[in-house]
């Protein structure tokens, strides 16, 4: 995958606060920043995840409408999930996409990383192409607190989702979709 850009130095001067939560860390730092302004800034530690456009045979696309606490709406998310410790981005998107959507893949392309919110949090996403994909003979278990449901659709019928705004669709997944379209050849 292509890496991130070296990063520029900044200096930490104190952590305040801390907050411990399932998948994440909050923290609010006193920063020197590279130009030399000290400042407060907080910032979600995140141990980083992984997305998968997974792609059948016949060209339509695995797609979850999962709903969402922090927005309290159902939107359409490929699957993803957050990387577990020792775990590879490869390897939890393996298991997700059999968790979340029950199936399998043989061929894997790596579609980037992407940083969803580099304003207040250090995430990254490491993007996947999946494709060659077989659908396993259990429902997908997914988590305990995921409310999900697996939609196959056409390309087009996800396209004319983005294009209407009659589906909510989050970031990530648009700029997967961007990505796999590219090198789909769509």
């Amino acid at each position: 995958m292509a890496p991130l850009p070296s990063p520029e130095p900044s200096q930490l001067l104190a952590t305040e606060a801390v907050l411990e939560a399932r998948k994440l860390r909050f923290e609010l730092n006193r920063v020197k920043l590279p130009m030399g302004i000290e400042g407060r800034f907080g910032v979600i530690r995140h141990p980083g995840a992984s997305l998968a456009v997974p792609v059948l045979d016949d060209g339509r696309v695995v797609i979850l409408r999962q709903y969402r606490f922090a927005v309290a709406t159902r939107l359409l998310e490929f699957p993803a999930g957050t990387l577990d410790p020792g775990e590879t981005p490869l390897g939890t998107m393996r298991r997700e996409l059999q968790e979340e959507a029950g199936y399998s893949a043989e061929r894997w392309e790596e579609l980037g990383v992407m940083l969803p919110c580099p304003g207040y949090s250090d995430e990254v996403i490491h993007l996947f192409l999946a494709r060659e994909l077989s659908e396993l003979s259990e429902a997908p278990a997914g988590d305990d607190d995921e409310d999900l449901e697996v939609l196959l659709l056409e390309p087009s019928e996800l396209d004319a989702a983005l294009a209407s705004g009659d589906e909510a669709l989050d970031g990530k997944s648009v700029t997967a979709w961007f990505r796999a379209k590219q090198r789909l050849g769509l």
